[in-house]
C-alpha cells in the first residue's frame, strides 16, 4: 500500500507539472496572440483601420493625384494622418540619405528609386503609375509656338535639370528626336517649370502630361511627339518607417482600385505600359487648347527642320529647335 501510495502521490504530481506546463504555453501562445492581435489593431484601429502618421516623399508631379488619395485614406482611416513632402525625387533621395525620417517614398522613376535601393533606404518597390513628356505655353500661346521645332527660336523655354527625373526624359527625348535644346533655366523639379509658364516668366516648358492638364487654366499644350520615353513610378515604405501598418495602407490605396481611377483622371497612365498612355489621360483630364493642339499637329513627327544633334552648322535657310539665352 506504501508503494501503491507514494505512487500515486508522484503521479499526481507529475500531472500537476505537466498541468502547469501547459498553462503556461497556453499563457505564452496567448500573449503572442495578444501581442499579434495588438498589432492589427494598432495597425488598423482596433477597426480595421490604420491609426497615427504617416509621412510620404512623394515626386512633385504626383501632388494633385496624391493629396485626392489622401481624402479617400484619411476618411477610411479617421485616426490616420498622412504629410506630404513634394520635392524633385533626387532631393527626396537625397533627404532619406541624410537621416530624414519619413514612412514612404514614390518617385517618377526608377533610376531614382534605385538609387534610394542601392542604399538601403526603401523595402519591397511597386510600380503604379506612367507618365510621359508634353509641351505647355503660357494661356493664348502669344509666341505661337508649335511644337519642338524652329517656332523656339528666340522663345525663353525652361526645362528641368538632368538630374530630375523629368530631366533625364527630356534629355532623352531630346535625343530621339534628334533636335537639340538650349533652355534660359533647368528646374530642380517640374512643378517649377510649370509655374514659370503659367506667370509668363517662359515662353515654354517640357513638363509631364499630368502637368499639363493641372494647368490648363492658365497654360496651354503643345502636342509633342513622345518618342516612347516613358516615365516609371515606383513606391515603396522606407527601411525604417515610424508607422510601417499606416505606409501600407496609403501603398494599398496608391496601387488599388480607387487609387488608380485618381491617377488616371489626373492623366497618368498605366504602371508597367511601355506607350504613351498617359497622353490620353492627360487629354482627357483636361487639355489646355483645343485649338491651340489641333493647331500642333504638325509637331506628332519629329520636325524636319530641328538640328541632328552631333551635326555641323544648320543651313542658312534651315530653322532649328534652339532657343536663344535671355
Amino acid at each position: 500500500m506504501g508503494i501503491t501510495r507514494r505512487a500515486a502521490i508522484a503521479a499526481v504530481s507529475l500531472l500537476s507539472a505537466v498541468s502547469l506546463a501547459a498553462c503556461g504555453g497556453s499563457a505564452s501562445n496567448s500573449s503572442t496572440g495578444t501581442t499579434t492581435g495588438a498589432a492589427s489593431a494598432g495597425a488598423s484601429g482596433g477597426t480595421g483601420k490604420a491609426t497615427g502618421k504617416v509621412t510620404v516623399l512623394a515626386a512633385a508631379s504626383l501632388q494633385k493625384a496624391f493629396e485626392e488619395i489622401e481624402k479617400t485614406v484619411e476618411k477610411d482611416n479617421p485616426g490616420l494622418d498622412v504629410t506630404f513632402d513634394f520635392q524633385g525625387s533626387q532631393d527626396l533621395v537625397a533627404s532619406l540619405a541624410g537621416g530624414d525620417s519619413a514612412d514612404v517614398l514614390a518617385t517618377a522613376n526608377n533610376s531614382t528609386m534605385k538609387t534610394a535601393a542601392d542604399q538601403k533606404l526603401v523595402g519591397n518597390q511597386t510600380e503604379f503609375a506612367t507618365n510621359v513628356l508634353t509641351l505647355i505655353v503660357p494661356k493664348g500661346n502669344p509666341k505661337k509656338i508649335t511644337g519642338l521645332d524652329s517656332s523656339l527660336d528666340g522663345a525663353n523655354l525652361v526645362i528641368c535639370a538632368p538630374e530630375v527625373p523629368c530631366g533625364e526624359a527630356t534629355k532623352k527625348l531630346a535625343e530621339a528626336q534628334g533636335i537639340t535644346l538650349n533652355p534660359v533655366s533647368e528646374e530642380q523639379k517640374v512643378t517649377d517649370v510649370r509655374g514659370k509658364v503659367e506667370s509668363g516668366e517662359a515662353d515654354a516648358g517640357i513638363v509631364y502630361t499630368t502637368d499639363a492638364a493641372a494647368a490648363k487654366d492658365k497654360a496651354d499644350k503643345i502636342n509633342i511627339p513622345d518618342g516612347g520615353v516613358v516615365n516609371h513610378y515606383p513606391i515603396a515604405p522606407t527601411a525604417k518607417p515610424e508607422n510601417p501598418a499606416g505606409a501600407q495602407v496609403f501603398i494599398d490605396a496608391v496601387t488599388g482600385k480607387a487609387g488608380q481611377e485618381i491617377l488616371a483622371k489626373h492623366g497618368f497612365g498605366k504602371p508597367g505600359s511601355a506607350t504613351a498612355g498617359a497622353s490620353a489621360g492627360a487629354s482627357a483630364a483636361g487639355s489646355a487648347a483645343a485649338g491651340t493642339e489641333a493647331s500642333s499637329g504638325a509637331s506628332a513627327a519629329p520636325s524636319q527642320a530641328a538640328t541632328a544633334e552631333g551635326s555641323s552648322a544648320p543651313e542658312a535657310n534651315k530653322p532649328t529647335a534652339q532657343t536663344t539665352a535671355p
